[in-house]
Parts: C-alpha cells; structure tokens; sequence
C-alpha cells in the first residue's frame, strides 16, 4: 500500500511539473476571460456548420431533445433553444463577422500554454495570432462532430426520461458521445495550438483522459443546473446575475481542468523521449 502510494505521488508530482511555480488559477482565469468571449460566437458557427450540411430542421428536431430534457430553474432550456435558433439564422456576412470573437479562444489557450510549456519562448502579437489561425481548422470537423452527439440525442434523453437503471444507461452514453468527440478537438488543442508539440501517443493518451474528465464535468455542470438553487442570493437578488457568475466559475474550473491535462501531456511526453534516449 506504502509503495503504491509513493508511486501515485511521484506520478502525479511528474504530471503537474510544467506547471509548478506557475499560477495555473491566473493562466485558467486568463482563457476563461477569452473563453467568455469566444464561447456563443464558436457555438453559433457550430450550429450555422452544421444546419449547412444537415438542414435547419434536423438541426432543430435534434437540439430539441437536449432542450426538452434540460433543467428550467435558471433557463437553460431558453438559453440552448435561443442559441440554436440564432446559430440557424446566421447569413454568411454574420458568420463572418463571429470569426474574429470566435478565434479569440485560440489566442486565450496558445497565451496560456506558452507560460506552462517554454515561458519567455514567444511574445507579442504572435502569440495571439498564432492561436487564432490555429484553432479556426477545428470549424471544419465542427459539423460532423456536432452531429455524432445530436444524433445520439433522441436514445439518451428517452432513457434518461425512463428513470432508474436506463436512466442510468442513458448518462452513461451520453458521457461517452461527449467523451469521443471531446477526445479529437483537445489532441489538436494540445498538439497543434500548443507551441510545445508533444508526440502524438502521449497527446492520444492524456487528450483522451482530459476528455474523459471534462465530459463528466460538463454532466456534472447540467446536474448543478437542475438544483434548486437561488443563484441571485449574493447579488442583491438579481437572478441573471447569479446564472451568469455561476457559468463563468463552471468555465474557469473546465480550463483548470484543460491545463492540467496540457501539462501532463508535456510530462508524458518528454518521459517518452528521455525513455527513447535512453
């Protein structure tokens, strides 16, 4: 048990070694604040994508599900429904202007990952733009990989819907659609927007169980929604306001999240190279 333990510790102190005499909450709080900005304009070319290439009805036959299912206490169910039909009525010349706030995540995430990977490697304007044109090719999978989670959307609800163990059933595919298509979009994030290039099989590895955790997350973020919770209670009783810091908190700890995985990559990564050398 002693040995096993002191295994854990030297693992997971490897893991977080990019990371250490860093502040990661300052580095999450940063791509949070990009994220904040970048996050309706990314979802609006998502659906806009997607509604191109499957048509607009499917698109709403399928988000309606999701919809239907969602907790109502502080409007979730208002605010995807909205989302998705704003994201359908886009014209190509909206579509167009929502790249600039939608490119700024790549900014928030390449900024972020230099301090962990090479501090002082890269300064400037470059940074951000870098990161900009780097995350913009993930618009192009955006339809397909959109889709794969729609269309497991009418199983997972109605099992959801039954209660008890299909109840359970319905969650467990619902985090694994989330997990599959997760695991794809942060190997790119980690390999290609990061400036650090770890090889592809520690990048396969720890992107596939950073993915696995941010889907429990974001399952864990729908079950919040659906308590009972006064979130307007610390501002003064204003309920949009309580929904909107809670959203932010929720976006920071998924980027806590999000660095930590980044980080254990490098760690795994240059392990491999040290093993390969040797």
């Amino acid at each position: 048990m002693g040995a096993g333990w002191q295994r854990t510790k030297r693992i997971t102190g490897a893991a977080f070694r990019p990371v250490r005499g860093r502040d990661l909450s300052l580095h999450a709080a940063a791509i949070t604040f990009y994220g904040a900005i970048a996050v309706v304009p990314v979802a609006l070319l998502a659906i806009w994508l997607t509604g191109l290439v499957a048509g607009d009805d499917r698109v709403r036959r399928l988000t309606s599900y999701a919809i239907d299912t969602l907790p109502t206490d502080i409007g979730a169910n208002r605010a995807v429904a909205a989302l998705v039909e704003a994201g359908l009525g886009l014209t190509p010349l909206l579509a167009l202007a929502s790249l600039l706030p939608a490119s700024l995540y790549g900014e928030g995430l390449r900024r972020a990952f230099v301090s962990v990977a090479d501090p002082g490697g890269e300064s400037g304007a470059l940074v951000g733009w870098r990161g900009r044109l780097l995350l913009l090719p993930l618009l192009a999978p955006a339809p397909a990989l959109l889709l794969s989670i729609l269309l497991a959307l009418p199983l997972t609800t109605r099992l959801v819907q039954q209660g008890g163990w299909r109840g359970a059933l319905g969650v467990v595919l619902s985090f694994l659609a989330v997990w599959l298509v997760l695991t794809p979009v942060l190997m790119w994030v980690f390999r290609v927007v990061g400036p650090a290039s770890p090889d592809w099989l520690a990048t396969l590895g720890m992107g596939s169980f950073t993915a696995a955790n941010l889907s429990g997350f974001l399952h864990g973020f729908v079950l919040f929604c659906s308590l009972p919770l006064n979130l307007g209670v610390p501002f003064g009783g204003f309920n949009e306001i309580g929904a909107g810091v809670a959203v932010l908190l929720w976006l920071y700890l998924f980027h806590v999240i999000v660095l930590a995985g980044y980080s254990a990559t490098l760690a795994l990564s240059r392990w491999r190279a040290v093993r390969r050398a040797a």
